[in-house]
């Protein structure tokens, strides 16, 4: 058969790469003598390190051990056995009687210590490799460092430290894989410090359950205007919303909780109210249908977006102008000395009164009213909450001027950053996944905060608007019984 006709192909050669011999083993025999101390002592030292950082990420693990080893050499197994019996009935016990207080005390280190291991360490180094984590330069690997592992029940926070080249953004790129990859929720990203991230590891949600209100403040002097308390965090902690020198944009779908919100603050506020420190201004263009539960608590309140809401945003604009004349080479802020009341302006629904309504003019003169109040306000002491469903620039065109913004349930991705800022959903403030069950929460993000924060508002029920109303007046709420006349029909179609 003729090599010229064959239709084989001779093989490849083999392509491998060269042994890289370590420099130390070229070195004289001489040299690896004398160097020979150095380097046990080194490894001994490395050793030593090595097991102070075992003893550091497992220390109850590492505690546990020594203590069954000394038990067993000084008494034998049968007093170790007796031992893990009392301690085991001793927590059970404390779980069964007081759970929250053995969640916070007891269960946290050891749930820590076995994710840590079992969850993260066994399989870090794989997923880091499947995760496109991983780098490598002249056939060595360059791995992210697994530190310090929190696990909190809801979640874990993991912290890491990044390769050198690496940025943030390549970790919020791959979020969701890690989430996937760790049996997790959700993966949020944190910097921390240059080269040290966070990633926070959801597994349920701590906001699902609605947050009662808390009883009123009869003190006027403990409410803060720059914390105003109206809901809890996922964290557990108090959502403080400041609302002395800024302005307030909450966007929400119908439904989404957006009346929690606003109640919230002025349960807050009601004692201020009462007092005549802090005038409230509501504006509900959908004839009352919110505003209108509680009335009472503002000073004035219209139920549309006719010339009369018109009017009352520029009588605020004009108070913001004649405060500022006053307060010019006297004051820089308002403050409570002034013996002016803070003013908070309401404005549910905002589109319906900037965007939707039908009379360019009235239209033109309301933006105009409310761009002047959000420009120049925030150190006259007035302050804008706005409502709204629709966050596009065409609607609000000046939302900028809003430097505390609430994102809550959205219906798109896009909306997200709309709200809240470019980039926020790589952070892990995913608005357009919050659920129709738990109206109330939302994403926040203050002026000077990078990161946004997930909340819940309190859940203010018409029992608690009824408290809340007569806080403030004095008057007892009575709500009138509606009954059935003789002869009509009810549900169900039998007759009355």
């Amino acid at each position: 058969m003729s090599v010229h006709g064959s239709r084989w192909a001779d093989p490849a050669p083999l392509e491998i790469s060269r042994p890289r011999l370590p420099w130390w083993t070229l070195l004289p025999g001489w040299i690896k003598v004398v160097v020979a101390p150095v380097a046990a002592v080194w490894v001994v030292c490395w050793l030593v390190f090595q097991l102070a950082r075992v003893a550091v990420r497992y220390p109850l693990t590492i505690a546990v051990a020594v203590l069954v080893g000394w038990l067993q050499a000084q008494s034998g197994w049968w007093m170790v056995a007796f031992t893990l019996l009392a301690v085991v009935v001793v927590l059970g016990l404390w779980r069964w009687r007081h759970a929250p207080s053995f969640g916070r005390f007891v269960a946290p280190q050891p749930r820590t210590e076995f994710r840590r291991f079992s969850v993260y360490a066994c399989q870090w180094r794989t997923v880091m490799r499947l995760s496109d984590l991983v780098k490598s330069s002249r056939g060595k690997e360059y791995r992210p460092a697994l530190g310090r592992v929190r696990s909190e029940g809801w979640r874990d926070r993991v912290r890491v430290r990044m390769v050198k080249g690496q940025a943030p953004e390549q970790w919020e790129l791959h979020a969701s894989g890690l989430a996937h990859a760790f049996k997790a929720r959700s993966c949020r990203v944190r910097v921390l410090k240059p080269g040290r991230l966070e990633l926070d590891l959801v597994h349920s949600d701590p906001l699902v359950h609605p947050v009662a209100v808390p009883d009123l403040v009869e003190d006027a002097a403990a409410v803060d205007l720059k914390r105003v308390t109206v809901g809890r965090t996922e964290v557990g902690k108090p959502w403080r919303l400041r609302l002395l020198g800024t302005h307030v944009l909450a966007v929400g779908v119908s439904g989404a909780g957006k009346g929690s919100l606003l109640w919230s603050i002025v349960w807050a506020l009601a004692p201020l109210i009462r007092s005549g420190k802090v005038r409230l201004a509501g504006i509900d263009p959908k004839g009352g249908m919110e505003l209108g539960q509680a009335p009472e608590v503002f000073s004035k309140v219209v139920f549309d977006n006719g010339p009369d809401a018109v009017v009352l945003l520029e009588e605020i604009a004009a108070t913001v102008k004649e405060r500022a004349t006053r307060y010019r080479g006297r004051l820089r802020a308002w403050t409570p000395e002034t013996g002016d009341p803070f003013i908070l302006l309401v404005v549910d629904e905002l589109a319906d009164v900037i965007a939707y309504q039908a009379d360019k003019g009235l239209r033109e003169r309301a933006s105009r009213a409310v761009q002047t109040i959000t420009s120049q306000g925030r150190a006259p002491g007035v302050c804008v909450l706005g409502l709204l469903q629709d966050p596009r620039k065409e609607v609000v065109s000046f939302r900028h001027l809003f430097s505390t913004r609430i994102a809550m349930r959205l219906d798109e991705k896009p909306q997200v950053d709309m709200v809240l800022g470019d980039g926020v959903r790589e952070r892990g403030a995913t608005a357009h996944e919050i659920s129709e069950q738990t109206p109330g929460v939302a994403w926040a993000k203050e002026e000077g905060r990078r990161e946004p924060f997930r909340a819940r508002a309190f859940h203010v029920t018409d029992t608690d608007l009824d408290e809340l109303v007569t806080f403030v007046t004095g008057v007892p709420v009575h709500r009138a019984e509606v009954l059935n006349f003789p002869g009509q029909r009810m549900e169900g179609g039998a007759a009355a």
